[in-house]
């Protein structure tokens, strides 16, 4: 069922646990794979781009692409691209080509990809991290399409037989 869509809620009570999801979704990585990041204001998005490219062995320091728009890594086995399109138009964003990204050989992580859904491709892995308080967030994954939803229950069938 290539329509297939699936959610899943986490409660996440200390930045070692989202770093620990990211790492753990990193291990599921493949190439062409696109991660959808949206939540609020210091939420932890960038944090958890760290640790999933840390997991994919990216060398060195990782930073919010806040104002370069994209930034593209080495991993060990899989390029990282790592987006933030806050600042972009619709236009914008489609002007640079992002199919070249989400349809190529890394993976493609977007922060404030709410923003770009018009041109997002059809399946992809959205998270939303919601700010509980200094400790605590609430993350929101949904799986859009059938690999997307095999990634996440892998993801819950992890969580449950820990």
């Amino acid at each position: 069922m290539n329509n297939e869509i699936k959610q899943w809620e986490l409660n996440m009570t200390s930045q070692q646990q989202t770093e620990h999801l990211a790492r753990t979704l990193a291990e599921l990585a493949w190439d062409g794979m696109v991660i959808a990041l949206d939540g609020d204001l210091g939420a932890g998005k960038t944090t958890f781009s760290k640790a999933f490219a840390a997991e994919l062995g990216v060398q060195g320091i990782v930073s919010s692409p806040t104002f370069t728009i994209i930034k593209e890594y080495e991993g060990r086995d899989l390029p990282f691209y790592h987006m933030d399109v806050y600042r972009l138009s619709i236009e914008e964003a489609d002007e640079l080509g992002l199919d070249d990204y989400f349809y190529g050989q890394g993976v493609t992580v977007i922060e404030w990809a709410s923003l770009i859904t018009d041109i997002m491709p059809p399946h992809y892995l959205s998270l939303f991290i919601e700010y509980v308080d200094d400790e605590q967030r609430l993350i929101t994954i949904k799986a859009y399409g059938e690999r997307y939803v095999g990634c996440l229950e892998k993801l819950i069938d992890g969580s449950t037989s820990q």
